[in-house]
């Protein structure tokens, strides 16, 4: 079944409600309210609801475009010259970048969540994943580490810049801990 065309200005109001609740959650999270992103947005709560049976899909659909940005930034770098500062930069910009987003760091935190097994979600994992086996065969990462471990290590390194943004030297700890010795 094919997905109805949306009207010129459905569309218009479809992406000011993403942009909106897009600069909500990332401040927020899953806490801030359907009205303050309809109003954010300015459009009703009805319109808001017309593109999105709930909150939650609205959630889903943010994390979910971004987390589609991050996967195509890491399939550019599949065929990067070099696999491993390729990798590292690309680890740490995610790190950087979901940080800032509080809607990303909950997404990615979650362990059976609908928004990270999603199929942006899965995309995001197999090219990170790319990225460490291309990092690992020439030996610029252990080989101990998998793409779970990676993720795991992702939200562990997102709670560090969250919580402790003073602390900026332990990202580089981790960063460090993944190299090949």
């Amino acid at each position: 079944m094919t997905k109805p065309v949306l009207r010129a200005d459905a569309r218009r109001n479809r992406a000011r409600v993403l942009a909106a609740a897009e600069e909500a959650f990332a401040a927020d999270g899953l806490a801030v309210p359907l009205d303050d992103i309809a109003r954010l947005a300015g459009v009703g709560a009805g319109t808001v609801y017309r593109h999105f049976p709930s909150k939650e899909a609205l959630f889903q659909a943010v994390v979910l475009e971004r987390l589609e940005q991050f996967a195509v930034e890491a399939r550019e770098l599949a065929d990067a010259e070099n696999p491993g500062e390729a990798f590292f930069d690309y680890f740490t910009r995610v790190i950087k970048q979901a940080s800032l987003n509080r809607a990303i760091c909950e997404a990615l935190g979650e362990t059976g969540g609908s928004a990270y097994k999603a199929e942006a979600g899965s995309e995001f994992r197999t090219n990170l994943a790319a990225l460490l086996e291309r990092a690992q065969a020439v030996g610029a990462v252990r080989k101990d580490i998998d793409g779970e471990d990676l993720r795991a290590l992702i939200v562990g390194a997102l709670a560090v810049e969250r919580y402790s943004p003073d602390s900026r030297h332990l990202v580089r700890v981790l960063v460090d801990g993944l190299r090949c010795v």
